[in-house]
């Protein structure tokens, strides 16, 4: 009876996540399927090919990321405070907590800006980014189409920085709670800037990234290798990336061969013999 007990709560250890992560998805459905419904850009687009791959992608990326960024992040903190010097790693310990999280959100954009750009510009990191650019009809649930590698690089590249200026700190009495905020506050907006959802921001389009903002970057072809910033379109325009007309892009996707199914979509950018083809 015991070893019976011992395994059935093992089996509900691993079922919480699952049930974290199905509890999660119906409340964004609950929240983004009326919007997409009655503000679309382009109709009929919840159940477009593609909608199963997505729904793959949400949750083995919602279950592994934690398993997946951990090593490499703990790695990023030891190197960081083995090669840069206390004096620097410190500076930022004397903030409160507000003041902190105000400069994380804007020097972690800085760090996921070129950590974007660079998965476009490089063609290794080209390989796991263009699964995310595969998607031809965007809705809330793209936002999850993201191969671990790139996902795990583009994070990465955030973090570095946030260690670098102290602004995050392994130890204390906050540890972890100022790049967890930073992840999770970019990721909630990301969904929403991956909807398909016509709002327009006005003039304050210029300060918080909307959905017409980031679907010009997942225009295919054209000016996919515009609006890299995740929030804060201040970052394109001092980097000269900045791209928003007035009307929304005529269709997404990229000519990047990329396989459908979630399966080849992991395995693809792994294979050297990979046909890409060239981006213009």
């Amino acid at each position: 009876m015991q070893a019976f007990l011992t395994s059935q709560l093992g089996n509900a250890q691993w079922l919480l996540p699952v049930f974290r992560s199905a509890v999660s998805l119906a409340l964004m459905i609950a929240l983004f399927a009326p919007l997409e419904h009655f503000f679309a850009i382009k109709a009929n687009q919840r159940f477009a090919p593609g909608w199963l791959t997505n729904l793959g992608w949400y949750f083995l990326n919602g279950l592994t990321a934690v398993f997946i960024l951990g090593p490499p992040t703990a790695l990023l903190v030891a190197t960081v405070h083995a090669v840069i010097p206390a004096a620097i790693t410190g500076a930022a310990a004397a903030l409160p907590l507000w003041a902190k999280m105000v400069a994380a959100m804007i020097v972690g954009e800085i760090g996921f800006y070129w950590g974007h750009r660079l998965s476009h510009e490089i063609p290794f990191l080209w390989r796991f980014h263009a699964v995310h650019h595969s998607a031809e009809t965007l809705n809330f649930l793209v936002n999850t189409r993201a191969h671990p590698v790139d996902m795990v690089f583009t994070r990465l590249c955030g973090l570095a920085l946030l260690y670098a200026t102290g602004l995050a700190n392994p130890v204390g009495p906050n540890a972890g709670l100022i790049p967890a905020l930073v992840l999770f506050i970019g990721s909630l907006w990301s969904f929403f800037i991956h909807a398909n959802v016509r709002f327009r921001l006005g003039w304050f389009e210029e300060i918080l990234s909307s959905p017409a903002f980031h679907h010009w970057h997942h225009s295919r072809n054209d000016h996919i290798d515009r609006n890299y910033a995740s929030m804060l379109p201040v970052m394109d325009r001092v980097f000269g990336t900045f791209y928003l007309p007035r009307h929304w892009p005529a269709e997404y996707g990229t000519d990047t061969v990329v396989p459908t199914s979630l399966a080849g979509q992991l395995v693809a950018p792994f294979v050297p013999e990979r046909k890409v083809a060239p981006r213009v």
